[in-house]
């Protein structure tokens, strides 16, 4: 972990994870492709979970009262038994069927929001029953590689939040998961003293992109910005479906 080219794409990758946990959740989940650019994935994971924490602590203040604590107190529940499995599982399931998995979901929901025809009226009450499930999948996936927004988002998206509450509450339920992940991911020796010493120089730019990223939410209209957020969902999933066939 050295090198001009590795610290290039350790920043690009950190100011990802920042302007996510400032609102916009599909652009942090690039962090680990962008920097698996250089290293593994798995350590690529392993390195950015610090910064994701340390983001989460400025995008938990920039959105303390925007959140929907209804879908909070569905989904978390959920993304936390999902983060348990992925841990007790650490060992048997493929990197790449996940990646592949994922990339998938969120592929099929982004390109159906995008030519269905938009409805229009009050947001619709979060569901306990789907709620657990998306969230068990959400909190899966973002134990694996950080890749628990699209799941997550074929449940909120729906909702009609707005896009204030929505960013809120995707940077609450993941600032919950990222901490609860410390544990799981210090057993399984992921955050080595190597690894720490590279996320604190990482860790400034990422918070200075949090509060890019909340302006970047209050400058969009609402519309472009849930248009904005599908595209995004489904540039990644073809990235991540490209990723695991490639794997």
């Amino acid at each position: 972990m050295d090198g001009i080219w590795f610290w290039a794409v350790a920043v690009v990758a950190s100011v990802l994870v920042g302007m996510g946990k400032g609102g916009l959740p599909v652009v942090g989940m690039m962090g680990v492709p962008v920097l698996s650019l250089a290293i593994s994935p798995i350590a690529a994971a392993g390195l950015l979970l610090p910064v994701y924490v340390l983001s989460d602590m400025f995008g938990l203040y920039a959105y303390r009262h925007a959140f929907d604590r209804r879908v909070l107190a569905i989904v978390v529940p959920g993304m936390m038994a999902g983060v348990a499995i992925g841990w007790a599982t650490a060992h048997m399931v493929p990197e790449w069927a996940v990646t592949t998995l994922v990339g998938l979901i969120g592929g099929v929901f982004a390109v159906n929001a995008l030519v269905r025809k938009p409805v229009d009226g009050p947001p619709h009450r979060a569901k306990i029953v789907p709620g657990l499930f998306w969230g068990t999948i959400a909190g899966f996936t973002s134990f694996v590689s950080h890749t628990g927004g699209p799941p997550y988002q074929v449940y909120t998206l729906p909702l009609r939040m707005t896009k204030t509450v929505f960013a809120g509450t995707a940077t609450i339920a993941f600032a919950i998961i990222n901490a609860v992940k410390l544990v799981p991911y210090y057993a399984l020796d992921q955050l080595n003293p190597g690894n720490l010493k590279i996320a604190v120089l990482l860790m400034p730019p990422a918070a200075i992109a949090v509060f890019v990223g909340v302006r970047l939410v209050n400058w969009l209209p609402e519309k472009l910005f849930f248009r904005v957020v599908t595209w995004a969902l489904l540039a990644v999933s073809v990235k991540l479906i490209w990723d695991g066939i490639s794997a």
